[in-house]
């Protein structure tokens, strides 16, 4: 790479975004602490508003510009928040001594009260939130079909907005981006089915529209404002992630001019605590999307994530009971045979089954073993060659590109992904589950291989200049091993390596002292079960409880590994 280009694409992905100092012109920024509501920042605009200096407001008391209902509007709204929660409308009132009528948002961050102002459009004539969001869920409730379901919710966003083109963007697993519906004017073209790359929207963007459910940007050709001062008591910018005024980077705004789009609004769909995509809005001229059009497009985005969360829980549970059954019926046929570990290699067209996979081999004693699509042995040496390279330890190792452990994409036939499972590191004893490559014919918005231009002197850089569409063929990829197949993975895992070590046990391990043990770990399985039971009522928890409940489970998990682990050692 072009060491310029690599300094300033490390420059783009450190910026601080957050930290703008600045907002959008089309409304006003105040802060101030409790109790006495002294103001500490506004934006630079304010004095158009309020009809005060800059300097007049700030170390004054809010009330001194403020009606009294207003503040108590305000502080009722405070008093039913979390500090770091999104903002939250506290009242419509007329601000000023022109008497604007402004809608009002406030949220706290800091140990400040953060207070948005925006002038209405109008003053009449909107209605509520929340009956607009029902409606609009009524019209995609009854669509069982994915797709279905993705293109009515660009159809009904883009009628509520009336933005040129919404489109339904979800990310990939490598945060690659994909347009997967699109409504749109008849005029524009089509986007759907583009693939953008994972830098268009880098890293600490994504973080934000975690935290900013909504985002507008009525006129993207706008000039920043200010806020004053730029720096707190310590010397520290003030923190925007939660404002919906933060001025964004100027990038980003090259990016809609290079697409032609002047006003743009994102609508957050998260799942299980990730983004999992956005419902994307653009337009050829300035727009502005009034708060209450904002508050409904809010609760849409609520409901379409939990929609997105609720079908991913489904068909992970669905998944995972195949898996179960298929290894307990697994764990009871190795059970019974007096030998286990050796009994295994008779049980591989079972054992393909316990993960959504094409094919498995079993690298036992020297030998290899096979079942479905998977390589012949000729391949051991680059598979073991590929473990060391990743220095795996005691848990499963996986990867979905085949150049990875074959010599060439060719001489993989078709095969791409590895999830492998150690059974006995020390005599190189593994199993292998295979997937066959994906061949993707990929429409990219633009070359992946040139996301942004660098200006003259070197020292930044700005988005490329051109979205048309692009082919690609991809091939010696797989489908991504998904954290639920890793978490299945590591339960085979766990059964397997409990019933390999049986086979090497001594018979003096099957005194009374031995089955007593025994008799106590079956114990806390059935405890374990039992637990299981329990999440099938849980389809319907928020994605903040779900990823908790998903850390805890995976530390169990760890726990148990390291148990067994340790076990081994001693043993050895």
């Amino acid at each position: 790479m072009n060491p310029a280009l690599e300094r300033a694409l490390e420059a783009c992905a450190n910026e601080r975004i957050h930290l703008s100092a600045a907002i959008q012109p089309h409304g006003y920024l105040i802060t101030c602490q409790l109790p006495d509501w002294t103001i500490h920042h506004v934006s630079a605009n304010i004095e158009a508003l309020i009809g005060a200096p800059v300097q007049e407001m700030l170390r004054s008391s809010l009330r001194e510009f403020l009606t009294d209902d207003l503040i108590q509007a305000i502080a009722e709204t405070i008093g039913f928040s979390e500090p770091g929660a999104p903002p939250q409308r506290a009242a419509v009132s007329n601000i000023g001594p022109m008497a604007h009528l402004c809608d009002v948002s406030v949220h706290i961050a800091d140990g400040l009260v953060h207070i948005e102002i925006e002038p209405q459009l109008r003053s009449a004539g909107e209605r509520s939130p929340t009956v607009v969001a029902q409606t609009m869920i009524a019209r995609v409730a009854n669509s069982a079909d994915i797709a279905d379901f993705n293109q009515r919710v660009a159809e009904q966003v883009r009628q509520l907005t009336g933005y040129d083109r919404v489109m339904v963007y979800r990310f990939r697993h490598d945060d690659a981006g994909e347009v997967v519906a699109e409504s749109r004017a008849s005029e524009l073209p089509a986007y759907l089915g583009l693939r953008y790359p994972a830098s268009d929207i880098p890293v600490q963007a994504r973080a934000l529209y975690l935290r900013n459910r909504i985002r507008v940007i009525p006129d993207a050709r706008y000039v920043p404002v200010p806020i004053v001062p730029e720096r707190d008591t310590r010397g520290q910018p003030l923190d925007l992630s939660q404002h919906a005024l933060r001025s964004v980077s100027p990038v980003h705004l090259e990016y809609l001019a290079n697409m032609g789009v002047v006003a743009s609004m994102s609508i957050s769909i998260i799942s299980g605590g990730r983004l999992w995509g956005l419902i994307a809005c653009h337009h050829r001229s300035p727009r502005r999307v009034p708060p209450g059009v904002r508050a409904a497009a809010d609760l849409f985005g609520l409901f379409v994530s939990m929609r997105v969360a609720s079908r991913e829980q489904q068909q992970a549970a669905a998944l995972e009971e195949e898996a179960r059954n298929v290894r307990d019926a697994l764990a009871l046929r190795l059970d019974n045979a007096s030998e286990p570990r050796l009994a295994l290699t008779g049980e591989l067209d079972l054992l393909v089954r316990a993960i959504e996979s094409d094919g498995v081999g079993l690298l036992q004693g020297g030998h290899w073993y096979s079942a479905g699509r998977a390589p012949d042995g000729t391949f051991v040496p680059g598979l073991l060659g590929w473990l060391r390279g990743c220095n795996a330890g005691t848990g499963p190792v996986s990867t979905d590109h085949a150049e990875e452990w074959a010599e060439t994409v060719d001489a993989a036939d078709g095969l791409a992904g590895v999830l492998a499972l150690p059974l006995d590191l020390g005599r190189d004893e593994w199993v292998f589950f295979f997937r066959c490559e994906q061949v993707d014919e990929v429409r990219w918005a633009g070359s992946p291989d040139e996301p942004f231009l660098l200006n003259e002197d070197g020292t930044r850089i700005g988005p490329r200049a051109s979205f048309a569409a692009w082919h690609e063929t991809v091939r010696g990829v797989s489908a991504p091993w998904t954290d639920a197949d890793r978490r299945i993975a590591g339960r085979l895992h766990l059964m397997l390596r409990e019933r390999y070590r049986r086979g090497t046990l001594q018979p003096d391990l099957g005194d009374i002292r031995a089955q007593g043990t025994r008799l106590d770990v079956r114990s806390q399985r059935d405890r374990l079960q039992q637990l299981s039971e329990l999440l099938d009522g849980m389809v319907h928890v928020s994605p903040q409880d779900a990823a908790q409940l998903s850390h805890r489970i995976d530390r169990l998990e760890s726990d148990l590994q390291g148990l067994i682990d340790n076990a081994v050692v001693e043993e050895d």
